[in-house]
């Protein structure tokens, strides 16, 4: 388990958009497979199974109150120019995925970063094939909406 600590670090990322958020819900992904480790270890798919329940978790932690608020950001300091082209496309990701609702956010990266198969997905979230398509249609529309209107405004650089 501890040799794929650092996938699941990475997807509870993904999932938060905040390495300290993932890492809460990593560990308390890693509380609750370890209290139901007899259930776990008999799972025919246990990758599968603490990806879900890192998912759950996820979906969890977003209802609580505390995480609903958003304090303000101050603008970072800017490398020099052409510096950091590939780190500011990966920002401009995760800040887009991060406007995502948790839902979607969860299915895009399930499908798209884990590389899952839809029927997968849906296994993962609990839902339908239908439900997975649907909202990875909507989360990537909104994705491709929200990129073109960052790259036609006049502010980016």
């Amino acid at each position: 388990m501890s040799t794929r600590l650092p996938a699941l670090r990475r997807v509870a990322y993904l999932l938060c958009g905040d390495w300290h958020t993932a890492d809460d819900v990593l560990s308390a992904t890693l509380v609750r497979l370890l209290l139901q480790w007899p259930r776990v270890s008999a799972a025919e798919n246990i990758d599968g199974y603490v990806r879900r329940v890192l998912v759950r978790t996820m979906l969890n932690e977003r209802r609580r109150p505390w995480r609903r608020e958003h304090p303000l950001e101050t603008l970072p300091d800017r490398a020099a120019a052409g510096e950091s082209d590939a780190v500011d496309v990966r920002v401009s990701l995760l800040a887009l995925l991060d406007e995502l609702p948790a839902r979607r956010r969860a299915v895009v990266v399930l499908r798209y970063c884990c590389d899952l198969s839809v029927e997968e997905t849906a296994r993962e979230l609990g839902c339908s094939t239908g439900t997975v398509k649907s909202q990875a249609a909507r989360a990537l529309d909104t994705l491709r909406k929200r990129l073109s209107v960052q790259k036609e405004s006049p502010w980016t650089s």
